[in-house]
């Protein structure tokens, strides 16, 4: 543990100057106060939480950095933030997804920092979908900063379980003597996405429909993985304006298609959608894609609210 211990006391020095005279080190959510029998792990959204908590269990501490009913796109970091990045032992990330997060750790934690990125590669955000034509301002960064790919990974269940297993060994190198424990843990929850993988395969195989029209380009790998064909109204940054041109082009394929179902999520306004379904006559519903819990989430988890997207489609899609 004395090699844990120097990278704590090291790190905690590095925050105390960054944090502007110690305020991160004295934050009441910062990490000076943690269990130092637990590795302190910094997760950039709800589904890389999600993973490292079913992984870690008991022998972690977990830190989200975007508080719940928040939108992931938009983090901007404090500087106690910026303090529990620089004494986390293990950041996971997805890089281009949240730039604040990227400098932060280039900065601070980059010998430390797990790129989820890293472990399979991301899909073209055009591919299986509909390219937008003259992307402006934040969308257009946000495509840049991803190399044009699409950052919605864990929609994918399998690629989720994938992540997760090399998130297993990346903890297993931070805490060498709960090796076995974060291995045998991860192969639980590969078994558990494994299941819910089954499920949309089979809940999915017979359809009336194959078009899903939702409010932003999230859901690429999913309707990849399980035969779908994504109708997004805007591009991959969720509060994006559409053009004109672009809404008369959603009606029309939702016409074409015969669409029922104008697909809106939990943390945007559903008024987009809304105007999409009172033109063609079709009504809207909740797909989540899951880049964050709602304030009022319960014990909903990423298998929950995979399930309930499941449900959502099949009644949308007409499927038996």
């Amino acid at each position: 543990m004395n090699n844990r211990a120097a990278v704590r006391t090291l790190a905690a020095t590095t925050a105390a100057l960054l944090a502007l005279g110690g305020a991160a080190a004295c934050s009441s959510g910062g990490s000076a106060g943690a269990d130092p029998q637990r590795v302190d792990v910094v997760a950039a959204f709800y589904p890389l939480q999600f993973i490292a908590e079913r992984i870690g269990g008991d022998a972690v501490r977990v830190t989200n950095l975007v508080k719940p009913g928040a939108e992931p796109h938009d983090l901007e970091l404090t500087p106690s933030q910026v303090g529990e990045v620089s004494q986390a032992e293990v950041v996971v990330y997805l890089k281009g997804f949240q730039p604040a997060l990227d400098e932060a750790v280039q900065q601070n934690a980059a010998d430390r920092s797990f790129d989820v990125a890293t472990v399979e590669p991301l899909r073209d955000a055009a591919a299986g979908g509909h390219q937008h034509e003259g992307e402006e301002g934040e969308e257009a960064e946000e495509t840049a900063a991803l190399g044009g790919k699409d950052p919605h990974f864990w929609l994918d269940p399998t690629r989720l379980a994938t992540v997760a297993d090399q998130l297993a060994d990346r903890l297993g190198k931070a805490d060498p003597d709960r090796a076995a424990d974060f291995t045998s843990r991860a192969e639980a929850l590969h078994a558990d996405l494994a299941k819910l993988d089954t499920e949309y395969a089979t809940g999915l195989k017979t359809c009336q429909r194959q078009e899903i029209v939702t409010s932003h380009t999230a859901f690429g790998y999913l309707a990849q993985r399980y035969g779908l064909e994504q109708v997004g109204i805007t591009g991959l940054t969720p509060e994006s304006e559409p053009s004109p041109q672009r809404l008369a082009e959603v009606a029309e394929e939702a016409r074409e298609h015969k669409t029922t179902t104008i697909f809106f999520e939990t943390l945007v306004s559903p008024k987009i959608a809304e105007t999409i379904a009172a033109e063609v006559g079709a009504k809207t519903a909740v797909l989540d894609p899951i880049e964050g819990l709602t304030e009022d989430g319960g014990s909903a988890d990423y298998l929950s609210v995979m399930r309930t997207n499941l449900q959502a489609l099949r009644t949308a899609l007409g499927c038996s």
